[in-house]
């Protein structure tokens, strides 16, 4: 979408704007170091583990990968806990951190059965494999997410998604699925057999035990044609309910301090395959930053450099299989902090979200992301009760974040928002009863299934009052 001479064109320009000297000092004072690692060993020898992101880590007593569900269950009873499962590491909260023993599910990968047009897979797969086996059957995945990394596993957990407003999260394409439990049990579920087990398990966040195969719909294995544009925000805000309804799948970027938006659709199509063209991404993040630091001080000036930028970028269209086109490669490392509101209030929200940034945080860059998905069952889904859109708020790995309780988690609260489990939040106790009515449900039966806490780490702890 934009070159890297594109992208340089326009830093000169506000450097010129700015003066040389100026620039040299913006861009010096506002890149930031490497956040401290923590010790790879600690002081029992012990190997660290680190989150994508880096902000949370642990040094596990014991790191086991079973081969089979049988000898899964097998250590949910005997291991020392609390026991943690890790897929990808991508979560941003202390879901994964663990004293004790962390399990990887890696070893349990792959599409193990079918029941029509239904595919048994093992909770270790990662999304970024799933999709060609599917395709080999000539099946996909109904939606993806826009990171395709996690594993299955780790995507029902958390109630990863993807956009769409007919399209709900993957654990809404869940018929059936096998949870191990702590107690050393495997229950096989769906929505006749144990159905309170079931729409608990789909989203658990870990606490109930480790699913070890899901049972997924599927859909035709069909191409998609993708659309990326770029246009002023206020056009995006005004046609954004439009084109959700439009499309098979939209969501939109807001750039902040540019007053411009990044949109993507994606469409069935009959249309011969066209190639994906290379991400560009990392090139208008690298140059969003630099207006950052050259340009931080002055919002007028910003967004003069940045609407430049911006308008200069061509659409970018695709043609391919949807399963190499809803996922996008995220080699530039954040952290994220996303929630899910009534589909009614979100882009109230998100205007609000936009002017609190522009008027308290001139270090903020990243793009701020906006999708929209359907309802579904499940008791701990954020989108269970009706459509939802989410608002996802980033900042660069090496930025504070502290920002992001303070003043974003307040806003997206105060208009009906629950919290993406996987991304930053500080909610706990009555604040989640509060959003889920199936809360104290979800509780009486994880106390059924785990009661010695054997899955339960501090933080899961904490969102459980326990």
């Amino acid at each position: 979408m934009i070159s890297r001479r594109t992208a340089l064109t326009a830093l000169g320009a506000g450097a010129a704007v700015a003066g040389t000297g100026v620039a040299a000092v913006a861009i010096a004072s506002h890149d930031k170091p490497e956040p401290l690692a923590p010790p790879s060993t600690d002081n029992q020898g012990r190997v660290v583990w680190r989150n994508w992101s880096g902000i949370q880590h642990c040094y596990p007593q014991s790191r086991l990968a079973p081969t089979s569900a049988e000898g899964l269950a097998q250590i949910l009873k005997t291991a020392q806990a609390p026991i943690r499962v890790v897929g990808a590491g991508h979560s941003f909260t202390a879901l994964a951190v663990t004293p004790g023993t962390m399990i990887s599910l890696d070893q349990m990968s792959g599409i193990v059965g079918w029941q029509g047009d239904n595919a048994i897979v093992q909770a270790g797969t990662r999304l970024g494999t799933l999709g060609p086996e599917l395709a080999a059957k000539g099946r996909a995945m109904a939606n993806l997410p826009d990171i395709n990394k996690q594993s299955l596993g780790g995507a029902l957990g958390t109630g990863t998604h993807g956009t769409g407003k007919t399209l709900t999260a993957i654990h809404g394409d869940v018929v059936a699925l096998t949870l191990a439990t702590p107690g050393g049990d495997l229950i096989d579920c769906d929505a006749t057999r144990e159905p309170d087990i079931f729409q608990a398990a789909k989203v658990s966040l870990g606490a109930l035990g480790v699913i070890t195969k899901a049972t997924l719909r599927t859909t035709p294995n069909r191409r998609l044609h993708r659309h990326v544009w770029v246009e002023p925000l206020e056009q995006t805000l005004a046609e954004a309910e439009s084109r959700w309804a439009k499309h098979r799948n939209y969501e939109f970027y807001a750039i902040p301090f540019t007053d411009m938006a990044a949109c993507i659709s994606h469409d069935e199509t009959d249309l011969p395959a066209r190639e994906r063209a290379n991400e560009q991404d990392d090139t208008i993040l690298v140059a969003l930053k630099g207006l950052r630091n050259l340009l931080g001080f002055s919002t007028t000036l910003r967004k003069a450099a940045g609407k430049a930028l911006l308008s200069s970028a061509k659409p970018e269209e695709a043609v391919d299989e949807g399963w190499k086109l809803l996922s996008t490669d995220r080699p530039e490392r954040f952290n994220e902090m996303e929630f899910h509101l009534p589909a009614e209030n979100q882009l109230k929200a998100l205007k609000e979200v936009i002017e609190t940034i522009e008027r308290e945080r001139p270090d903020v860059f990243f793009p701020i992301e906006a999708r929209r998905i359907a309802p579904d069952e499940a008791w701990l889904s954020p989108f269970q009760g009706g459509p939802h859109g989410s608002i996802a708020v980033h900042c660069h790995y090496r930025d504070e974040f502290a920002f992001l309780f303070e003043l974003i988690q307040p806003i997206l609260l105060r208009y009906g928002g629950r919290p993406h489990w996987g991304k930053l939040h500080n909610l706990q106790g009555r604040a989640l009863e509060a959003l889920y009515p199936k809360w104290n449900d979800f509780k009486a039966l994880r106390q059924r299934l785990d009661p010695e806490g054997r899955m339960l780490n501090l933080y899961l702890k904490g969102l459980f009052n326990v």
